[in-house]
């Protein structure tokens, strides 16, 4: 034992795992290899150890640390945590790294393209104080879990956060659950897993590609065009379709078609009558291009005889739409909710993460929103069986469950489809305690997913077939005419997909009489109708959506985020439902096309998407991919940038001075395209919006209606005499009177206006 003259003034109790301080300390003197105390711990006794080494004691080891006990869950965002901290209950501490923890520099490109592309990445200023929360977390933890969400996004952030919290390789346990419940969150910590690093490799292979692409053409066209320009490896082939669909329906020329309806009865009852259409002319197709060629067949027909030749009865079955996937619940939330894609998620995104029901704590009210998927995990069904054979009878329950098959290639099909985590949970049983737009996309799911799992939709149907012609001799016209009528409802219980806005209508259901081969019928009436063929719709979020996916563009995850950058950046804005190319996303478009027309080619896209997803399948290495892209891609950035001459835009003067200092006022361009800015600028930086005449006077004060953005983004039409004049509407105004009133018409929909005054509709002959 050897002693030391020196004082002490902390101590540590190996027993109690607490600091003492000592008032009075003992000379030290050294016990079993450790610096110890003369005194005691006051509160149990036990001989105290110094803590820390002096001069005097290099190379005694101070006393080990207490051992980590706890058990750490990180998850993305504090409702997450809320919700899975009440399922684990105690032992378990649940935090929230609030999304992504690192990110790529935002001042540099942050890719070594010499060094095998290695990224580098860094904790933003906003995330350093959660960074070191979760760090000091991670040190009192024996077990740290990662449940971040169950795709390459969270395979990323749980990869991230090992990275930059210090977690060690015996204290990580990743787990994935596709839904919030207990159930899930006991099967999930039963069986954790390490990182999936193909999984973060494809995340990080569209991370750098991504960047690759935009920090090469953004700086380009700062160049060449004007500052705050940006393009995207995907952005910019979304922007491409919306302006090709923009030049076809620009170029298209209408082109005049009439057809011809028999309103047709049974002699004896002529109340029951029947629509039957033109099908045939001499066993040719109905081509009748102008009024005189119609008006000749309807005067032939107006004397013909109309006879039965065939009657045909059968049974058609309608099939239920499977589950939501991401895109579907965006398309169909759009149709019928009005929702914005970004919108659609956000909400998915609060019922996945959880709702308080009952005061008890949050649950989650439906699955992963993000998937590819249709597939349904067998529980799921079993509990939909059973619900629907306690409200709707055993007749609505199919002999076997259904298997939907995943139609997008690449799918995940290790998810699941997105629907309610409980379908005993009713819509109408939890309105109360959810929003309205919460309610509103629950009610889509829960409908959506309990109707995929019922029996088709019965219908008895017939077609029948008319001939029409003289009394005597050939019959040259053919008649079809079909009907149907609802034999078993099925699916139609709950719910009925919704049509796009753009889907011609069928023709209408209609409940044929009995009727026999060779029956004279009674000609009620002709129904001559002049058409114009239509140019092909606009995109709106949904059908764009739907595009995207069917050339195999973008994923789950991207959607969404897609649709905001091409409007945000101002390359895109809405009309209503219907998205329409700016003249900045017209310019920027034409150019990437010439110059970079791999990059902008849909087929290239989707091949960038297959390799992605070979990556995350650990079929590919993603340092080759990427390298395969860049090389040519980095050869014709650089030779755009030698071929591509400087843009001029022009800098019309608006006719006006400027208020503050009485210099001209110009159009000028920005972000979002126009705006009327000072000549002086930057001296003087005076600005207001450019407004966007649309060619009709205000009913109320004459002055020019134009069109404005709301700051959500939203487009509409008002009075550029505002504030003076408060005169507002949402729809496109037409330069047509109502024929009713006189009053402002507006495009209500597509192919019909509306008077704002009167409400009289009538058909536009173009869109």
């Amino acid at each position: 034992m050897t002693e030391h003259t020196e004082n002490v003034l902390e101590a540590y109790c190996v027993r109690c795992k607490e600091k003492r301080p000592l008032k009075d300390p003992e000379p030290v003197f050294t016990a079993g290899g450790r610096p110890a105390t003369r005194g005691t711990c006051p509160v149990c006794g036990t001989a105290l150890f110094r803590i820390g080494a002096t001069p005097a004691h290099k190379g005694i080891d101070p006393p080990p640390p207490p051992k980590p006990e706890g058990r750490l869950v990180i998850v993305e965002s504090p409702a997450k945590a809320r919700t899975v901290g009440r399922f684990l209950g105690k032992g378990y501490t649940v935090r929230a790294s609030v999304g992504h923890i690192r990110d790529l520099l935002r001042s540099s490109m942050s890719v070594d393209v010499e060094n095998d592309f290695k990224p580098t990445y860094r904790v933003p200023k906003e995330k350093k104080q959660v960074v070191k929360e979760l760090a000091e977390e991670v040190k009192k933890a024996a077990e740290v879990y990662l449940a971040t969400d169950p795709d390459r996004e969270g395979e990323a952030i749980a990869w991230h956060l090992t990275e930059a919290v210090g977690i060690r390789p015996h204290q990580l346990r990743r787990v994935v659950f596709h839904e919030i419940t207990q159930s899930a969150i006991e099967e999930a910590f039963a069986h954790p897993r390490g990182i999936d690093m193909n999984l973060v490799n494809a995340q990080q292979a569209r991370r750098i590609l991504d960047r690759l692409v935009g920090y090469s053409l953004s700086p380009l066209l700062w160049r060449k065009v004007r500052s705050r320009l940006s393009a995207g490896r995907v952005q910019s082939v979304a922007v491409r379709m919306v302006v090709e669909r923009e030049r076809e329906i620009q170029n298209f020329v209408p082109e005049e078609y009439w057809s011809i309806q028999a309103e047709l009865a049974k002699r004896e009852d002529r109340r029951r009558s029947f629509l039957a259409k033109l099908h045939r002319i001499r066993g040719e197709e109905v081509n009748l291009k102008d009024e005189p060629a119609t008006r000749a067949v309807v005067e032939e027909l107006e004397r013909a005889v109309y006879i039965v030749a065939s009657v045909k009865e059968g049974q058609r079955r309608r099939q239920p739409s499977p589950p939501f996937t991401t895109s579907t619940m965006q398309q169909e939330a759009s149709r019928r909710l009005g929702f914005t894609a970004t919108r659609t998620m956000r909400i998915a995104q609060q019922l996945y993460e959880g709702i308080d029901l009952d005061g008890s704590g949050p649950v989650g009210l439906i699955t992963y929103m993000r998937t590819d998927s249709t597939n349904v995990a067998e529980q799921a069904q079993a509990e939909a069986r059973q619900y629907i054979a306690r409200r709707y009878g055993e007749n609505f329950l199919p002999p076997q469950p259904p298997v939907y098959k995943t139609k997008v290639k690449g799918a995940q099909e290790a998810h699941e489809a997105i629907r309610p985590t409980s379908v005993f949970r009713e819509p109408e049983a939890i309105k109360d305690q959810l929003t309205r737009e919460q309610y509103r996309l629950y009610q889509l799911i829960w409908q959506r997913f309990v109707a995929s799992q019922m029996p088709p939709a019965l219908y008895d149907t017939m077609t029948v077939e008319v001939e029409a012609g003289p009394a005597e001799g050939e019959r040259p016209y053919l008649f079809r005419a079909t009907g149907s009528t609802l034999r078993f409802p099925g699916f139609l219980m709950v719910y009925e997909e919704a049509k796009d806005e753009d889907v011609q209508e069928e023709e209408p259901v209609q409940q044929i009489p009995p009727l026999t081969v060779g029956e004279v019928l009674d000609l009620v009436r002709l129904i001559p109708e002049q058409h114009f063929t239509q140019p092909p719709p606009r995109y709106t979020e949904a059908t764009l959506v739907r595009a995207l996916e069917e050339y195999g563009i973008g994923r789950p995850s991207t959607y969404a985020p897609i649709l905001a950058t091409i409007q945000q950046r101002g390359y895109v804005r809405r009309e209503g439902k219907r998205l329409v190319p700016t003249e900045t996303g017209f310019l920027v478009n034409d150019l990437l096309v010439e110059h970079f027309p791999e990059v902008m080619d849909y087929g290239f896209t989707a091949q960038m998407e297959e390799q992605l997803d070979e990556i995350a399948a650990g079929r590919r290495e993603w340092v080759p991919v990427v390298r395969e892209f860049y090389r040519p891609f980095a050869l014709q950035v650089a030779q755009a940038d030698q071929r591509i001459e400087k843009v001029e835009l022009e800098s019309a003067q608006v006719g006006r001075d400027c208020p503050e200092c009485g210099a001209p006022l110009t159009i000028r361009w920005g972000r979002y395209g126009k705006f009327i800015g000072c000549s002086r600028f930057p001296d003087c930086r005076y600005t207001e919006p450019w407004q966007e005449k649309v060619g009709v006077t205000c009913p109320q004060c004459g002055g020019d209606l134009v069109e404005k953005r709301t700051r959500k983004g939203r487009t509409g039409y008002g009075c550029v005499n505002y504030p003076t004049c408060n005169f507002w509407v949402w729809q496109r105004p037409l330069p047509i009177p109502c024929p009713a009133c006189g009053g402002l018409m507006t495009e209500a929909r597509r192919g019909i206006a509306r008077c704002t005054a009167c409400g009289e509709e009538i058909p536009l002959a173009e869109e």
